[in-house]
């Protein structure tokens, strides 16, 4: 049709390949997402949508009810893992977003993502598309899926994590590095701890922590996650079930309070902690990565979710406007304005000693931005 927008295929489903779809709306883009689950399961993890994030969400018009989905704590805790003595305490509340202009919220990983589907037209996403291939042809790309079908687009954005197939393609970089570490986590009632316990804390032991909070307005649920060291474990995969025996094993030093943590969860799901280093390249030709495809960040700063967020908000502002023969210069003007960025949040998310203590606590880099008023370069 003639005057039609361009098309573009957003490969998976995930929290990156729904902001994408929603932000790429609202430049007058038209999005088809293709998911390789059959459909959406909910997830039992926490998540952590911090002021940067939330000023992503707030631009969707999703705000409010983030706010009333989740759990908005007064002070972040850090603790010794065996004293309990307070390392640093992070003020919340209204004071985290008097300083930043949002506020910071932990939900359920899935009201998130139904927030994020509220957004998007009924109809765009198609399930069991697992990418098998993508390559130009004449002036499309040319997607095939494992089903044996095919669709055709003028650009395509990877979404599709760390183990992203449409990266393989373009660069071949094989599988992400594990970094020996495994993680831990569930989501329970907090009426079976049988006491009170810290609305949001870190206990940071040897090699190893615990990290808490809660995930409702009632503050009824509990999340955590408890990384270790299992160098021989390498299953990545968020369904993974755990040993509740092993798991509170690796923890048995650990602070009374802490411990209740692990001592009292029903059940534990695990997943083996990966990583990779900054990619020099995120884009070829039509096609440019997003989120964990490109710049995939382990647990300890909570900016997964948001890095990916954020991405999506600034490839769109570069997309405004786009013709289908500008997608290539657009999409490596968003890596040019994204990239210092998430590499600076990977390397630290590395170290992992963000919050620790005051001196490790320098928030307003990451907390003030804004993907939508961000100047671009």
């Amino acid at each position: 049709m003639a005057g039609a927008a361009p098309a573009v295929a957003i490969i998976g489903a995930g929290i990156a390949g729904l902001t994408a779809a929603a932000t790429l709306r609202k430049v007058g883009l038209r999005a088809q997402i293709y998911e390789q689950a059959e459909a959406f399961a909910r997830v039992g993890a926490g998540i952590q949508m911090n002021p940067n994030a939330m000023k992503v969400l707030r631009g969707l018009g999703l705000e409010e009810r983030i706010r009333r989905a989740g759990f908005a704590p007064q002070l972040g805790y850090n603790r010794e893992w065996d004293s309990g003595e307070i390392t640093y305490l992070h003020p919340m509340g209204a004071e985290i977003e008097r300083r930043f202009g949002a506020p910071d919220i932990s939900l359920h990983r899935a009201e998130l993502h139904a927030a994020l589907l509220s957004v998007n037209a009924p109809g765009i996403i198609h399930f069991n598309k697992k990418l098998a291939g993508l390559e130009r042809a004449g002036g499309a790309l040319r997607l095939a899926f494992a089903d044996e079908s095919e669709a055709r687009a003028d650009a395509v954005i990877g979404a599709d994590g760390v183990h992203s197939t449409v990266l393989e393609i373009l660069f071949g970089s094989g599988e992400p590095r594990f970094t020996g570490q495994v993680a831990y986590r569930a989501i329970y009632r907090s009426a079976l701890l049988g006491t009170e316990v810290d609305d949001r804390v870190k206990w940071w032991g040897p090699g190893r922590h615990i990290v808490s909070y809660k995930v409702d307005p009632r503050r009824d649920e509990l999340y955590f996650l408890a990384r270790t060291p299992e160098p021989e474990f390498r299953i990545e995969s968020w369904s993974g079930h755990g040993d509740l025996t092993q798991l509170r094993a690796a923890f048995a030093g650990f602070h009374p309070n802490a411990r209740i943590i692990l001592d009292r969860c029903p059940e534990v799901r695990k997943w083996a902690l990966v990583e990779r280093d900054p990619l020099p390249r995120w884009c070829k030709d039509n096609v440019v990565l997003i989120g964990d495809a490109c710049h995939p960040m382990l647990p300890y700063m909570a900016q997964g979710a948001g890095s990916s967020m954020e991405d999506a908000v600034v490839l769109a502002r570069c997309l405004d406007g786009c013709e289908p023969d500008g997608f290539g210069a657009a999409f490596r003007r968003f890596e040019r304005n994204r990239k210092e960025r998430t590499s600076r949040i990977q390397l630290g998310a590395r170290k992992n000693a963000w919050m620790r203590t005051a001196t490790d606590t320098d928030t307003a880099w990451l907390y003030d931005y804004d993907a939508w008023t961000v100047p671009l370069i």
